[in-house]
């Protein structure tokens, strides 16, 4: 494999390209999220899926800033999902006036959804977050539609069970 000269000169190591580029990557990373925990994370995610994704040519900074790109757009989606179950269940509680009250109850909505197994999680967040169907579910999950079913059934009461609970501990 060869490195491309915005890398490294050529015959460099892979290692060697990597730390010359983990800079730029981290700073592309941090100047768009603006959070350094975040930025860190995607810089680390983005390392380990370039080394388990060669490509046959050159590697280049602009490669890795690339699979950097590609693993803020994943982050974003997955923020975007979270907000949109937020915004799901604090719709739900629409009938309060106060905004402020509806902020506290998405922050304790995504507090309990952290709170239940995987699995539930897993099943919440691609019927009502991502969208799909519970056949589609069903099939990411790797169960039957009827196993699916009852487990989106399972997983929608220990939500309610565990939000009830902390609404009234606040």
């Amino acid at each position: 494999m060869g490195v491309s000269g915005d890398a490294s000169p050529e015959g460099a190591g892979l290692m060697e390209v990597f730390d010359r580029a983990l800079p730029q990557v981290y700073g592309y990373l941090l100047s768009r999220c603006r959070d350094r925990s975040v930025a860190e994370d995607l810089t680390s995610e983005t390392f380990l899926a370039a080394a388990r994704q060669l490509p046959d040519g050159p590697v280049s900074i602009g490669w890795l800033v690339g699979v950097a790109r590609h693993k803020l757009v994943d982050h974003w989606r997955r923020q975007a999902r979270e907000e949109r179950l937020l915004r799901a269940v604090g719709d739900a509680a629409q009938d309060e006036e106060d905004p402020w009250e509806a902020h506290l109850d998405v922050l304790r909505a995504r507090q309990v959804l952290g709170e239940l197994a995987p699995q539930y999680q897993a099943a919440l967040t691609l019927r009502y977050l991502d969208g799909l169907s519970v056949p589609d579910a069903a099939s990411v999950l790797g169960r039957t539609v009827h196993a699916t079913e009852a487990l989106l059934v399972r997983a929608r009461r220990e939500l309610r069970r565990l939000y009830e609970e902390a609404d009234h501990h606040v």
